[in-house]
């Protein structure tokens, strides 16, 4: 069928056509063949072709073949295929196609999802690139039959394109805004993903031109970005290079943005903003929220110009080059020719001198634009529903109303002659599938129309202001579809009289419930009358009349014929509606009855009335004899006139030509228009093009040789009568619909006999899944069905396009019919998409054969087969139960009905037994035990089904519901083994629901419990339980922990809390230990009551945050809790003393994190600890010493573990910092002892950790002037701090000891975290480092050595400088203050000192001697116990002992001079050492042995170093101390130099 219309189309037969409108939402589903000759767009399941090649487009033809909505098409556009093209299903499919033959080339089914997008390789001939919803990609090569699946992300594909320029290059654009390039020829596919739009990718397109030259608007936006650039693997990229490689790709979004990408660059080079245009003409419901979309389109050879569609239906040109904002043009000069609403597809085509541009968009119209131009050439509109009726103008000539679908009227001026297409569109108030249409017979551009839900109205479609005029409506409603709708003299009570108070037409419409109303045009607000009021008054019935289905007076007014559901016609007279006669010829319901014109040389021929109806055959009548009839009562006809024979399914519509006479059209299901001549009874022609059911037929009244018709393909077709090769309908193939009605209706004439059901080919009606007995009216259910998932969603847009759902019925059979069914009327359309409810058809309702997916299976197979035997055993049956019936009232014998089982429905209970029994045997033996068990149930026999299947692990929902009935003991059964056979099936949740049926409560929790579903359990547990119930915490805890296992830890300690556990929800919220779960669980651990761990909590959350230096978040985190007052005193001092680093050292302790500190007003004159207690007093409120005490009592009791050089900076600086509050609280109390005790402490800390800078700092921060005045302050008497006074002040003098001998000439103190130990010369230095490492256990000695230091910046080079410097020029003002501070230190060179610290570091060698003797003990015992011989010697262990012994002893020997050769020591020896060494210790006072102090020889050094900057008495007292007590080896090299 599909050829012939092609052929027909396209061999000049000259079929013009309003096609299927294009589908919507979908990235490429339209495209031009390179030849300029065919544009082409997919309508639902088709592919619509035009021939553009004229200046107006024609009707090619259309691909069929597709089952379900096509989603992408294109064309070939290699040289020598431009007839080739490809078109992309929802069926799942890609089919190729020649378009010039209409014929199908191959078809493959590669996707196992919906296909989304596609394109033809413009370079590689064979190749077709294909992306599904779930983001596969297919490139077929179809002359190999090849095919290669990439998966470049697991993302919703939306638009693809290949590159014109590199073959191997595809563009693809995602749902969710991610644009990725691949190469198709590599593994690793991807080579860019481009990210940067929002939402959805519209289309992509390629630069027709290759390379990419900077296009000066480019310019800024490129340069902006130089680390791109540099971002090549060879450095630079030149300009040569990057107009060399690559291409750029435009990309129009969802986002209201175009981007322009560089491939070479794999970036955005320039974004385009959607400009808010004017919308501009366009026929637009404002409550229609439109969606946007965002086409794209870069004509070929236009490297700087892009089309793009805008945001309502207009079309922008961009000039790329234009600077500045405004870069766009609007096509479309004059008012209307753009598109009213959004555009999806743009594609243009060269033709001679001409660029044409295609769009389709979602009002419908097909539009092609001239792009020099920029004006529109033609408008092609299109259809977007059913077409059910269409009606020639009676006074304006050519012009065809036609009434669609889409709610949606046309007026088609069809002899327009500047435009082939001249349609207008009226939509105001419409709102529902337009089914009938009626010209005022005189008023011109008065047009009625009725529409699906029982509305009546009428446009004016004349007036220049109508475009945008609502319709009057009538206020009275029918209840269902509108079905005709005719113009005819008024009838009573609107007779019409002289005076011209009436109308002197009215309009009479009839619908599905039956009715027919008169309207008054005049006052269609005023009530409308049905006429069955004045028929039954004129013609005195009493009984109820037909329901009428049909309406068509005579062109002269002066008889009326109704057609009627039970498919008679009655003729009525005017004015007072006279019943003339009955025509009884039809025995289906009507639908349609067509009047012969007036105006033939044969006046009697306008007594001719034709009628169609369900049945196939149109009858013709001639009424002149009853009209002439004298006779009073009415008449009944059953003999035709005239029969015209041949369609094969139901009529659907007719029309008489008013060119000819005795000639008529008609339409029908069949999907053929036939041309009858009426008088020989002949069929003339028969017309093939649509590719679906006709509805609707009209001659042309201009035209003797050309007809219109409308079909359910959404179509409007004109065609010549002459051109077409048929001549009779179809006869060989029986039509689809023809053979479902005769397989579904109960034949009650006995010629027509049960045809087998043919399978429905899927060609034609592909939606027709309807009942065969129903009219041409109910095509309105098929299109409820099916067309509203079409394109019928303008009043609910959907974001998918109009989808066909395609049912090719398999319901090709309904179960016997039910005639006592038929008062009840079937809700039809259940299921529909439609806003409004809609009716069943106009005839009595058959069951409904399209809801069911299959015909049941019969119950009672085997006797309702013994039931359709042939005649004579049928008959047999009849005189054996007769017999047997006989015989039983007489109390005989009843002889045996073995053989007839299926005449126990008629006898007693025991045959009806045994034919039950026999039935489920049938049953079992097919595989269908549900059908079984449905029998059991009749007869009672419930158990026995119950322990089968529960054996067999069958058991169903149904059975368990049917279970009660055994009773309370085999349902709580059956319900146990159903949980079993489901748990079976790991359906462990449904079980449980089934253990709650009978209310096994726990039984169903511990179910779900043990496989895992505690949320369930929880559920099932907290609605059914008490709340005491332990099941409950036992389940929150159990969850909890395998919570805590998988590291849900919020999870868990939300199931904590609700076992009523706090303290576990705290601690498992803790767990993490990042700064915000610390801080949640203190605040929970709070609210909880738990304050001690909230404490914690929140101490342990403030120190993180105090890492990340957020002094702020530390100090909101520690004021909820009073017990942390004093720790916000620390971290308030820590706070105050690290600015004050970091304003002393700006260049140093430079951190990735900015601090936070608060703003607080600082009194920089105060001193530090002054400066402190003021913000202490003012912002943290310690304003009563009892606070105070009490902040002092808290921090106390808080010992920090000694520093050392591994002790993290930070971690020292806080430590720190709770010294020296302890000390400030001190102060401010007055108890001065306990000051001094904290700030040495706070000294020595930062001593013992390495950090000498930190020290000379603190120092210099707390004691700017020295000790002296803290001195003052002492009791004198409490040795305990005068001892503690002086160990801070040789602190003090220390750090001024390093000051004057690096930085001599009074530099600042420039050493970053300087050296601890003077690096004397390299000699010297490892000999203090190994005095360092040998780790002296005094507290005054550091174990660090300058290797461990933390920055290390004082090497010896640089000490030598500074010697050097001392040395040779230092001017001698320099020298009287350096001396003078040197008085400072004289504290340092303490006799006392030196002997405590030189016993201490012979406690420790001694020490560390004896711990090397005993490890090379136990060394030796192991090599003993392994050697092989075992005879161990005693005696040789403690030698061997002494001589390894040796060892050190004799390196450090070496190290100290060759002339002291050391004896090997022995162990009683060591161990009286150590006893004199601890005898010696124990007579210094305790008070210096705890307190620390500087090492007293080392500070004699260093004063010796600074050589002519040390007064010299000093130099003598340090002379003679290294004299006496530098025995240790450690010093005696290091001495030598000043000594000798």
């Amino acid at each position: 069928m599909a050829a012939e219309t092609g052929t027909g189309a396209g061999t000049g037969m000259g079929v013009r056509a309003l096609p299927a409108s294009p589908n919507w939402y979908s990235s490429r589903c339209s495209d031009a063949s390179s030849d300029g000759r065919l544009f082409g767009f997919a309508a639902r399941h088709r592919v619509c072709l035009l021939d553009v090649g004229a200046a107006a487009p024609t009707f090619y033809g259309e691909l069929v073949g597709h089952t379900d909505r096509i989603s992408g098409f294109a064309f070939c556009h290699c040289p020598g295929q431009s007839g080739l093209c490809a078109s992309s299903s929802d069926d799942g499919s890609v089919k190729i196609w020649d378009a010039a033959s209409l014929s199908p080339v191959l078809e493959y089914s590669r996707h196992q999802n919906p296909i989304s997008a596609l394109h033809w390789s413009p370079l590689v001939k064979d190749l077709i690139v294909s992306g599904d919803e779930k983001g596969v990609i297919v490139c077929y090569w179809y002359n190999r039959s090849d095919s290669q699946q990439f998966f470049p992300e697991p993302r919703t594909v939306f638009c693809l394109t290949c590159s014109p320029h590199q073959e191997n290059l595809v563009a693809i654009g995602y749902k969710d805004g991610m644009v990725v390039v691949i190469d198709i020829s590599r593994k690793r596919e991807v080579l860019h993903r481009l990210r940067g739009h929002e939402d959805e990718i519209h289309c992509l397109a390629w630069c027709p031109v290759p390379g990419e030259e900077r296009l000066p608007a480019w310019q800024d936006e490129v340069q902006a970005v130089p680390s791109e650039e540099g971002r090549v693997p060879n450095g630079e990229l030149t300009q040569d290079t990057t107009t060399k490689k690559g291409c750029y790709l435009a990309s129009g979004s969802k986002d209201q943005t175009i981007r322009i990408w560089s491939c070479t660059r794999g970036r955005s080079v320039l974004t385009l903003k959607l400009p808010p245009t004017k919308r501009r003409g366009g026929a637009v419901d404002p409550a229609v929220k439109e969606r946007i979309w965002l086409t794209v389109h870069w004509p070929p050879g236009r490297a700087t110009e892009i089309v793009s569609s805008g945001f309502g239906g207009e079309l922008l040109l961009w000039n790329l080059n234009q600077p500045g904002k405004r870069k766009w043009t609007l096509l479309g000069s004059s008012e209307g020719q753009n598109h009213s609403r959004i555009v999806f597809n743009l594609s243009s085509v060269k033709q001679q001198d001409k660029e044409l541009l295609f769009s389709i968009s979602m009002d419908r119209d097909v539009k092609c634009w001239d792009l020099s131009t920029l004006d529109c050439s033609w408008t092609m509109p299109s259809l977007g529903g059913f077409v059910y009726s269409l009606a020639f103008s009676p006074v304006d000539t050519g012009c065809l109303a036609i009434g669609v679908g889409d709610s949606m009227i046309r007026v088609w001026n069809t002899l327009s002659v500047n435009n082939v297409y001249d349609v207008k569109t009226f939509w105001q108030s419409i709102k529902s599938k337009v089914t009938a249409l009626s010209w005022h017979p005189t008023k011109e551009g008065s047009l009625a129309f009725g529409t699906d839900d029982g509305k009546v109205g009428i446009f004016d479609t004349f007036s220049s202001s109508a475009k945008n005029k609502p319709p009057q409506i009538s206020s009275t409603y029918h209840k269902k579809t509108v079905y005709a709708l005719a113009w005819g003299p008024p009838t009573p009570p609107l007779t019409s009289g002289e005076e011209s108070e009436q109308p002197s037409v009215t309009l009479y419409s009839c619908a599905g419930d039956g009715i027919v109303f008169q309207h008054n045009p005049w006052n269609l607000n005023g009530e409308a009358n049905d006429i069955n009021k004045v028929i039954r008054d004129t013609n005195s019935i009493k009984h109820k009349l037909p329901a009428r289905t049909e309406i068509s007076w005579k062109p002269d007014g002066k008889l009326l014929a109704l057609g009627n559901e039970d498919g008679s016609i009655e003729i009525f007279q005017a004015p007072n509606l006279k019943l003339l006669c009955t025509i009884q010829q039809h025995h289906k319901l009507i639908n349609a009855i067509r009047w012969h014109h007036e105006h033939g040389n044969q006046p009697e021929l306008s007594y001719l009335i034709a009628s169609g109806s369900i049945n196939a055959t149109i009858y013709v009548h001639n009424l002149k004899s009853v009209v002439e009839s004298t006779s009073e009562s009415p008449l009944t006809i059953t003999e035709p006139f005239r029969t015209l024979a041949g369609h094969t399914a139901k009529i659907t519509s007719l029309s008489w030509s008013p060119h000819h006479e005795g000639r008529l059209v008609s339409a029908c299901y069949d999907g053929t228009a036939q041309v009858w001549d009426v008088m020989k009874e002949e069929p003339l022609c028969n017309y093939r093009g649509h590719q679906g059911r006709l509805l609707s037929v009209q001659w042309s009244p201009v035209d003797s040789d050309c007809v219109y018709t409308g079909a359910d393909d959404f179509s409007v077709h004109k065609w010549h009568i002459s051109k077409q090769e048929h001549t009779r309908p179809p006869q060989g193939k029986k039509s689809i619909e023809l053979e479902k009605k005769r397989s579904m209706q109960p034949k009650v004439k006995a010629k027509k006999k049960k045809k087998p059901i043919g399978q429905s080919s899927g060609k034609q009606d592909v939606n027709d899944a309807m009942n065969g007995d129903e009219s041409m009216k109910e095509t309105l259910l098929e299109e409820n069905g099916v067309l509203d998932h079409e394109g019928e969603k303008e009043a609910q847009e959907t974001e998918l396009p109009d989808k066909v759902s395609v049912t090719v019925s398999e319901d090709t059979s309904s179960s016997a019919c039910d005639y006592s069914s038929f008062n009840l009327p079937k809700p039809f359309v259940a299921q529909k998409a439609a806003p409004m409810k809609k009716d069943p058809p106009k005839e009595k309702p058959t069951p409904d054969a399209s809801l069911k997916k299959k015909k049941p299976r019969s119950i009672l197979p085997f006797s309702t087969f013994m039931d359709h035997r042939s005649k004579d055993e049928l008959h047999q049956d009849c005189l054996r139960l007769a017999t047997c019936l006989k015989t039983k009232d007489n109390n005989e014998e009843t002889p045996d009905l073995k053989d007839c089982i299926h005449l126990g429905l008629f006898t007693d209970r025991d045959s009806l037994q045994k034919m039950i029994d026999v039935e489920g045997k049938h049953h079992l033996e097919n595989g269908h035990p549900e059908l079984f068990q449905q029998l059991m149930l009749w007869k009672g026999d419930m158990k026995g089904v119950l322990q089968a299947a529960a054996e067999r692990g069958e058991l169903t929902d149904q059975l368990v519901a049917m279970s009660p009935m055994v009773g309370y003991q085999a349902w709580v059964w059956t319900v146990e083994a159903f949980a079993k056979q489901l748990c079976f099936q790991e359906q462990y949740v449904k079980a449980a629901s089934h253990l709650l049926s009978i209310h096994k409560v726990y039984e169903a929790i511990e179910l779900l419990k043990v496989n895992s579903f505690y949320r369930e359990a929880i559920v099932i547990a907290k609605a059914r339980l008490r709340p005491e119930d332990p099941i409950l915490r036992d389940l929150y805890t159990s969850w909890a922990a395998l919570l805590e296992k998988a590291g849900h830890y919020s999870m868990a300690a939300k199931c904590y809390l609700g076992a009523s556990s706090p303290y576990d929800a705290v601690k498992v919220l803790s767990r993490k230990g990042d700064v915000t779960s610390l801080k949640t669980a203190a605040e929970l651990a709070l609210i909880s009551g738990e304050e001690e761990l909230s404490a914690t909590l929140s101490l342990r959350c403030a120190q993180d945050l105090l890492l990340s230096r957020n002094w702020v978040g530390a100090q909101e985190v520690l004021q909820q809790h009073k017990t942390l007052f004093g720790q916000r005193l620390v971290f308030c001092l820590n706070e105050l003393l690290c600015r004050c680093l970091s304003e002393r050292n700006p260049c140093e302790r430079k951190s990735p994190v900015p601090p936070c500190y608060h703003s607080w007003e600082l009194n920089r004159e105060a001193s530090f600890f002054d400066m402190v207690i003021e913000v202490w007093q003012n912002v943290l409120g310690m304003d009563t010493t009892e606070r105070a005490t009490c902040a002092w009592e808290q921090l106390r009791q808080i010992e920090h573990p000694p520093s050392t050089s591994n002790t993290p900076p930070k971690q020292v600086l806080f430590h720190i910092s709770h010294d020296l509050a302890l000390a400030a609280l001190s102060c401010q109390s007055g108890t001065w002892d306990e000051a001094v005790k904290s700030i040495l402490g706070a000294v020595t800390r930062s001593f013992d950790a390495g950090n000498f800078t930190l020290m000379q700092e603190i120092c210099s921060i707390i004691l700017p002037e020295g000790c002296d005045d803290l001195r003052h302050k002492l009791d004198s008497t409490n040795s305990q701090s005068m001892d503690a006074c002086r160990s801070l002040e040789g602190f003090v003098a220390y750090r001024l000891l390093y000051d004057l001998w690096w930085n001599p000439s009074k530099d600042p103190p420039g050493l970053q975290k300087a050296v601890l130990d003077p690096v004397l010369c390299p000699s010297e230095q490892t000999a203090l480092e190994e005095s360092y490492l040998s780790g002296d256990s005094s507290p005054g000695e550091t174990d660090q050595t300058p290797a461990e230091m933390d920055e290390n910046l004082c090497n010896t080079t640089e000490v030598q400088k500074c010697e050097t410097q001392s040395d040779s020029g230092t001017n001698l003002v320099d020298l009287v203050d350096g001396q003078s501070k040197l008085k400072g230190c004289k504290v340092l060179l303490s006799e006392e000192m030196a002997v405590l610290q030189n016993t201490q570091r012979d406690i420790a060698e001694v020490q560390e001697t004896l711990a090397e003797m005993i490890r090379q003990h136990q060394q030796q015992r192991n090599n003993l116990q392994e050697n092989t011989n075992g005879n161990t010697q005693e005696s040789n262990l403690e030698q061997s002992s002494e001589t390894e012994l040796d060892k050190p002893c004799s390196d450090s020997n070496q190290m100290n001079g060759k002339d002291e050769i050391k004896q090997p020591i022995t162990l009683p020896e060591l161990t009286k050492q150590l006893l004199n060494a601890k005898q010696k210790l124990a007579e210094f006072p305790d008070n210096l042995k705890v307190l620390p102090f500087p090492d007293v020889l080392e500070c004699c050094l260093v004063l010796l170093h600074l050589g002519s900057q040390c007064p010299p008495e000093l130099q003598e007292q340090a002379l003679d101390l290294l004299r006496k007590h530098s025995s240790a080896n450690i010093y005696k090299k290091a001495v030598r130099r000043f000594l000798t």
